[in-house]
């Protein structure tokens, strides 16, 4: 179907609509009607602008043989030939199908992969890194678990991070993190490599994913070692495993039981739901290990090289040279540019 007919049948379906919200429909009908209505009436706005525009160039077309006229008709022909792909480009883009989980919240997972302390010092960082840009963009970010080294890195934390289209802007950060720099305690000033995985997981409901409690085998120990902030002597700490799957998770943060529990069905709960959208995706990957690599220091989606003050993100070969801005939470020039590339890629599909 060309794009010309499929806009005329989205603005007769809002009239279609319009109308039956007119004529006092009533409970699941009105909710259901009010519901795509308002889905859609933005697209259309948008289509009645590129209307108008279209109307506005055939007028100025006609005008362009009259001389008192012909300046003016080329200034406004001139201004309508950006605006009209502009607006259609637009159009398609709201257009393209949506992943309902754009607009959840997320949870974030970090561990250190290649490159022993160095890897858990910079594990650490990107932690840092991404409660910077959650706060930035008023996002509330919660610390599930956060397992230290005792040397200033981490072993594995993750956080909840709530928010609007938090998902949709984090996605793109699961993978390899790669980073070049010289250690502190390196003594002869080599630049050693060192990798980093991140897992970005769409937050998932009780009603997304149904887990059976005879499923599950949950064991209750004793938090210890440098890891948990609050090691205790009670059997506080739990680690959960779903069976059918053999997913594992593990908490320790907390004190009590009852919210090591609690915070630990959150996470399993969230990589079951991603497994399940993997299986319906064929491009996203089939498992949570695939999605964030072995963490060989071959793989990475980014790499942070601190010699040379530059990020470069190798998928879309962007390179920003303020590493100490992203470091800090500075994001959004690379998530801009890998959300307009995933766009164009769908639109380009849809050809």
């Amino acid at each position: 179907m060309n794009l010309a007919l499929k806009l005329d049948r989205i603005a007769a379906r809002a009239d279609e609509l319009r109308a039956m919200l007119s004529e006092g429909l009533s409970g699941e009908t009105y909710v259901k009607a009010s519901k795509e209505l308002s889905e859609i009436e933005p697209v259309v706005a948008r289509i009645g602008e590129l209307r108008e525009a279209e109307r506005a160039r055939e007028e100025a077309s006609s005008l362009l043989d009259d001389p008192e006229m012909r300046e003016l008709a080329e200034a406004e022909l001139d201004e309508l030939k950006n605006k009209i792909p502009a607006l259609a480009h637009e159009i398609q883009l709201a257009l393209l199908p949506k992943d309902e989980a754009d607009a959840r919240s997320a949870i974030l997972e970090i561990r250190p992969a290649a490159g022993g302390d160095e890897a858990g010092l910079f594990a650490a960082e990107l932690f840092a890194m991404y409660q910077k840009y959650s706060e930035g963009h008023g996002w509330r970010f919660e610390i599930l678990e956060y397992s230290d080294t005792g040397l200033g890195g981490l072993k594995d934390a993750s956080a909840e991070i709530t928010g609007r289209n938090v998902f949709a802007r984090l996605k793109y950060e699961s993978g390899v993190h790669r980073v070049q720099r010289v250690p502190a305690t390196e003594s002869q000033g080599r630049i050693h490599t060192s990798t980093v995985t991140v897992a970005v997981l769409p937050e998932a409901e009780e009603v997304d994913v149904q887990i059976d409690e005879g499923d599950l085998r949950v064991d209750v120990y004793r938090a210890s070692g440098a890891g948990g902030q609050h090691v205790n002597k009670t059997e506080s700490a739990v680690r959960i495993t779903h069976l059918p799957t053999g997913i594992v998770v593990t908490m320790q943060e907390e004190k009590s039981q009852h919210k090591n529990r609690a915070k630990a069905m959150k996470i399993l709960r969230a990589r079951m739901y991603e497994q399940q959208r993997a299986s319906l995706h064929a491009t996203r990957a089939a498992d949570r290990k695939s999605q964030v690599g072995t963490g060989d220091r071959s793989e990475r989606i980014r790499t942070y090289n601190f010699p040379q003050g530059r990020v470069t993100d190798h998928r879309i070969n962007l390179t920003l040279y303020k590493i100490d801005r992203v470091m800090m939470g500075e994001l959004d020039e690379f998530i801009d540019a890998l959300t307009a590339e995933d766009q164009a890629a769908r639109l380009a599909a849809q050809e």
